[in-house]
C-alpha cells in the first residue's frame, strides 16, 4: 500500500468515511518528498473535480483570507489593489469580492485552474507562474496588498519566494499569508527556512509581523494559521 494509501485510509478510519475524496486529493498535491512540478501536473489532473473537493464546505483558507485583508482594509476597498498567489480557480478572489474588494489579479502555476478563474472574470489579468526565488514578472511596489492561501505545502511555495512577494507589495501594504498549521513542522522546507526567512525580513526591515494567529477548522478540523505582515 502506497503512502498516499495507507494516509486516506487513516483519514477515513477516523472521520467516519466522510471528506474521503477531498482529503485524497489534497494530500496528494502536497504529498511527502513532491516535486513542484509534480505538484503543479497534480492539479491539472484534480482540475476537474477541484472545485467541489477544495469547495469552501472543506477548506476555509479564502474566507479566513479575506476576513484578514478586510480587516486591515476598512474603507475604500474599491481602490485596493490585490495579488491573489496560489489562487487557483478565484476561491479568494470570490470572498474579496464579496466584501468589496474590485481590483485583483490571480497568479497560480496551473493554467487548468486559471482557466475556470479567467472564465469567473474575477481578476484584471493572470499570471501563470510560480513564486519562488526567481523574479516575477511584476514591478517592485505594484500592489497594496498581496495574499497568500493554500499556496504553503509540500513541493509548493519555497520560502525564498516570501522576498518576491514582499518586493511587489507597495510601503504600508499588507501581506496576508494562511496555511494549515501542521506545516510549519511537517514540512522540511517551512521547518528549517520560514522562520530564518521572516526573521531576515524584518531585521533588514523590509516588513514587519503584525499578528500570527491559529484559526480552526482551515481544512476539514485541520488548523490554520494567519500571518499578517506589513510591508516597510
Amino acid at each position: 500500500m502506497s503512502e498516499l494509501e495507507k494516509e486516506v485510509k487513516r483519514f477515513a478510519e477516523t472521520h467516519n468515511g466522510e471528506h474521503v475524496s477531498s482529503y485524497r486529493a489534497v494530500y496528494n498535491v502536497g504529498r511527502h518528498g513532491i516535486s513542484t512540478k509534480e505538484s503543479t501536473d497534480a492539479y491539472h489532473n484534480w482540475s476537474a473535480t477541484y472545485e467541489q473537493d477544495a469547495g469552501p464546505d472543506k477548506f476555509r483558507g479564502p474566507v479566513i483570507a479575506a476576513e484578514s485583508v478586510a480587516a486591515f482594509y476598512r474603507t475604500h476597498r474599491d481602490k485596493v489593489l490585490i495579488l491573489d498567489v496560489a489562487c487557483g480557480t478565484g476561491f479568494v478572489g470570490q470572498e474579496l469580492q464579496k466584501r468589496g474588494f474590485k481590483q485583483m489579479d490571480g497568479l497560480d502555476p496551473c493554467s487548468s485552474l486559471l482557466e475556470k478563474a479567467r472564465a469567473k472574470n474575477i481578476y484584471r489579468k493572470e499570471f501563470c507562474c510560480y513564486l519562488n526565488d526567481k523574479p516575477l514578472p511584476i514591478e517592485d511596489n505594484t500592489y497594496n496588498c498581496a495574499v497568500l492561501s493554500g499556496g504553503m505545502m509540500e513541493g509548493h511555495v519555497p520560502c525564498s519566494g516570501l522576498y518576491q512577494l514582499a518586493r511587489v507589495v507597495k510601503p504600508g501594504g499588507l501581506v496576508c499569508i494562511v496555511m494549515r498549521e501542521e506545516f510549519l513542522e511537517h514540512v522540511q522546507e517551512y521547518r528549517d527556512n520560514l522562520e530564518p526567512v521572516i526573521t531576515d525580513l524584518e531585521s533588514r526591515a523590509i516588513w514587519r509581523l503584525i499578528s500570527r494567529t491559529v484559526v480552526p477548522n482551515y481544512f476539514l478540523d485541520k488548523n490554520g494559521v494567519v500571518f499578517n505582515f506589513v510591508k516597510c
